[in-house]
């Protein structure tokens, strides 16, 4: 027996739909993997909505879990059954089982437990490079993060942190604004107020290297307003709609520079993959970035943890149970 949440035609968070799927035998290169959790992450609802498209329909959505290994496929030798692993990038997570390219898996080490694994990778190996590849944050900079409460801006703001920065975390709501605090962020501003003003003040005028902006179009350009002459502004999410500004704005406001990273770029390379996530096994087992599982779905479930994610209810990471 093995069931998925699939989706048939796009559409609202009623689009995911729980039914009975057939269990399949890994082929070469893969291997049967039992989910014990599945994460959420706001690329499954793009997924969902058609923003982005899935190579056919229906598709089961998901790009993260963790679990056991069942069943491994011709050529794969560095993977066994029984052997804890995780993942993130590969669609189709969303199923109480299912088989995944075994290059895309990397092995949970002792201390990591699965709920951690699957809210993690994605959204942690993410951080990963946001804060060591595509900027590699310095002791004594200071760095902004919107959205600083959600799942990758929670993971940012800690690394940052612990990297020697001065974080500038923006959230929605008071309460957010607690949380990120006790995360370690130097300031906590909210989206009601002047950001780039409360920059300027912060900063004593002299602005940003870098912001990390997983917002999209309705903080873009605020972001830019934060920078520094040839400051970095890291796109890297659209929870409020794509970008569509002229890049003319960018020579305008001191010849900045725009990045939209993936963590499939960063992590194409097996080897890449698997030094992006030991280090973010490092840093948690360390104490130094903690990962918080503060919502948890029945897999069946879903569309109640889309609601509550596109709502802006979710804090930290939310992770679907099987």
């Amino acid at each position: 027996m093995n069931h998925a949440i699939r989706v048939h035609e796009h559409g609202g968070p009623e689009k995911l739909v729980w039914e009975e799927v057939p269990l399949p035998d890994p082929k070469p290169g893969e291997v049967l993997v039992r989910h014990h959790a599945v994460g959420l992450n706001y690329i499954d609802v793009y997924f969902r909505t058609g923003l982005y498209k899935a190579p056919s329909m229906p598709v089961t959505i998901g790009m993260e879990g963790a679990g056991v290994i069942e069943a491994v496929g011709d050529g794969v030798t560095d993977l066994k059954t029984g052997d804890r692993v995780a993942y993130a990038g590969a669609l189709g997570a969303y199923a109480e089982a299912r088989c995944a390219p075994a290059d895309r898996l990397v092995k949970l080490p002792e201390g990591i437990d699965f709920t951690q694994g699957a809210s993690m990778m994605l959204q942690g190996m993410t951080a990963q490079f946001l804060v060591k590849r595509t900027y590699a944050i310095k002791r004594g900079d200071t760095v902004l993060v919107h959205a600083a409460a959600g799942g990758v801006g929670s993971i940012v703001v800690q690394w940052a942190k612990h990297l020697g920065a001065t974080v500038i975390g923006v959230v929605s709501t008071p309460e957010k604004a607690a949380l990120i605090t006790g995360l370690g962020a130097d300031h906590a501003l909210l989206t009601s107020e002047n950001i780039p003003a409360r920059v300027r003040e912060i900063t004593g005028g002299a602005m940003l290297p870098v912001v990390y902006d997983s917002v999209g179009k309705d903080t873009f350009v605020t972001s830019l307003d934060c920078l520094a002459p040839l400051g970095l502004m890291i796109s890297y999410g659209n929870a409020s709609g794509p970008v569509t500004t002229d890049l003319g704005v960018l020579a305008a406001k001191g010849s900045l520079y725009v990045t939209r990273p993936t963590l499939n770029t960063y992590t194409a390379k097996r080897a890449d993959l698997v030094a992006t996530a030991n280090d973010l096994f490092e840093v948690v087992k360390s104490g130094a970035v903690k990962i918080n599982v503060n919502q948890t779905f029945a897999l069946k479930d879903a569309a109640e943890g889309h609601r509550a994610l596109e709502s802006r209810k979710t804090t930290g990471s939310t992770v679907f149970l099987p």
